[in-house]
């Protein structure tokens, strides 16, 4: 394959890393990435098949989509003295028919013929030591001392401090929670008032409308006055 000509399926990464760990069964994965119009056949061989599993080891990548593939490593009795692997494994493309499932694909398909491209990719295994335990908690250096004994002055001033400042915290807010309680409830009462107006109001226009035949009395009319000061006060205070 020339530099020029385009890439099937980008792989990441380009090597199989194991922590090793004898008589313990290992997993890492590969994701291929295909970002041409094409669907993309591939398969996956390996120098050692006894020795790995490879889910898929065959598949379709569809057009501008990627393939997530697991490759696991049966337990091994022990660790090779120099930490090398020398299995591979190659991983084949090739360009298929949209209609072409992973069932069709067979070993033919990727055989180097005239006017087909096959694009192999050779993956190497790389052992990597295994994860390192924490480190235990340094114990204390007097005889019988326990976690208690061990906080220094700084720690005890310091947690009186945050405590101090938690209870400070604490009142404040009951004290505003307070505050808000107590004007809602006056804001509440308020509304009820200017309700209760607006209805008397209401009832004395509705009387001056029937008595409207024989006049308005002046009593009336100071009624209704002295009404809208008390129903214009309430409503510019809430």
């Amino acid at each position: 394959m020339s530099s020029a000509e385009p890439e099937l399926l980008t792989i990441n990464p380009l090597e199989l890393k194991f922590p090793f760990e004898p008589k313990k069964q290992i997993s890492c994965s590969l994701q291929l990435s295909n970002k041409s119009e094409n669907h993309v056949a591939f398969k996956v061989k390996t120098t050692n098949p006894k020795k790995y599993c490879v889910r898929p080891n065959t598949g379709i990548v569809l057009p501008r989509s990627t393939c997530d593939i697991i490759v696991t490593m049966q337990a091994q009795k022990e660790a090779p003295a120099d930490m090398q692997c020398k299995d591979k494994f190659l991983l084949q493309s090739v360009v298929a028919s949209a209609v072409t499932n992973p069932k069709d694909i067979t070993q033919e398909m990727f055989n180097k013929e005239p006017g087909r491209i096959v694009e192999e990719y050779k993956l190497r295994v790389i052992y990597l030591p295994p994860p390192q335990p924490p480190s235990p908690v340094a114990e204390g250096s007097e005889e019988g001392s326990s976690p208690r004994q061990s906080l220094t002055e700084n720690d005890q001033q310091n947690g009186s401090e945050l405590t101090l400042t938690f209870l400070e915290t604490h009142d404040k807010s009951s004290e505003a929670r307070s505050v808000i309680y107590r004007l809602t409830e006056e804001k509440v009462g308020a509304l009820h008032q200017s309700n209760r107006l607006r209805q008397e109001l209401e009832l004395l226009r509705r009387d001056i409308c029937k008595s409207r035949s024989g006049g308005v009395s002046f009593m009336f009319v100071i009624i209704v006055g002295l009404l809208g000061v008390v129903l214009g006060y309430y409503l510019k205070s809430t």
